[in-house]
């Protein structure tokens, strides 16, 4: 068995804090893993550096579309190295290393030649799809993009939406299709190369607990209640906002805070009748699937 499990989901519906909860399984100690210690993992899908390393190449080099030709190939030799690194696939009582998760928020896309942009099963056992209330996205999302929630409800419409793209410069990370919102999600659930947990953002809130042991459960990674435990208390959303505060956090925009309120419904307060339609209206199928209730 390979040695990647994908954390996927669009932007903004609680990706970073499932990474965080499966980081402080790891260890004992009382102290939360830092914040800025997950991008020092190699635990993101777009790595530029990734990419690099693994083809000698220099991706600046090259479009956004060469790059896209390349990225199975790398996928596959990352999970390669992680399986040898490890001694192959393994039967053990503690949970994988956390540079096993990775995080993506690709869209599950194919390239002409029907390879897996993600490199389907050769470079991963399955994935972990975070999915969340969109009218919840739609606020949180314009917060960190710094644009208004109509601009952010318009990104989440576009069909050919993406972020990091190449086009103004060399961006940190590759370019990341993310279709629209409801194409992203349905992406991922209805691929048949690689099974999938999905997790929705409002059951972690509840009972994170429940949900970190049923998603490491699905990865192959049996945990004790007093890790799963150790892990909820350590990624509450003060600790991650104080920590937030007292040195920022890598991987939020400038000027932008990254973790905001950590709750459900807010869209209640923060969304218009006419952007609460719109949403419904774009996304009401999706919506249903994941068991969203409507307004309309």
């Amino acid at each position: 068995m390979t040695g990647i499990v994908w954390l996927a989901s669009y932007p903004k519906s609680g990706n970073t804090w499932m990474r965080l909860l499966i980081a402080n399984l790891d260890g004992e100690a009382e102290a939360p893993t830092d914040i800025n210690a997950l991008s020092k993992r190699r635990g993101i899908a777009s790595s530029r550096e990734l990419l690099d390393e693994l083809t000698l190449l220099e991706s600046g080099l090259l479009t956004d579309e060469e790059v896209d030709l390349l990225r199975p190939a790398v996928y596959c030799a990352w999970a390669a190295e992680i399986a040898g690194r490890d001694g192959g696939a393994r039967q053990r009582a503690q949970p994988l290393p956390p540079r096993h998760f990775i995080k993506s928020h690709d869209a599950y896309t194919r390239l002409s030649d029907d390879r897996p942009l993600l490199g389907g099963a050769e470079a991963a056992r399955g994935a972990i799809v975070i999915v969340r209330d969109p009218r919840d996205i739609a606020p949180s999302l314009a917060d960190h993009r710094g644009c208004s929630i109509d601009e952010a409800i318009d990104l989440m419409s576009d069909p050919e939406a993406a972020q990091a793209r190449s086009s103004r410069g060399q961006n940190r990370q590759l370019r990341q299709r993310l279709l629209d919102w409801s194409s992203h999600v349905s992406s991922w659930l209805d691929q048949n190369d690689i099974p999938v947990c999905p997790v929705r953002y409002e059951s972690m809130l509840a009972d994170a607990a429940g949900m970190l042991t049923r998603a490491m459960a699905f990865a192959g990674c049996p945990t004790t209640a007093e890790q799963v435990a150790r892990a909820v208390r350590l990624s509450a959303f003060e600790a991650l906002r104080r920590q937030e505060e007292a040195k920022g956090f890598a991987e939020a925009r400038v000027g932008r805070r990254f973790f905001r309120r950590g709750e459900a419904g807010g869209w209640r307060a923060a969304l218009s009748k006419d952007q609460v339609a719109r949403i419904e209206g774009l996304h009401g199928p999706t919506m249903a699937r994941l068991g969203y209730a409507t307004t309309v």
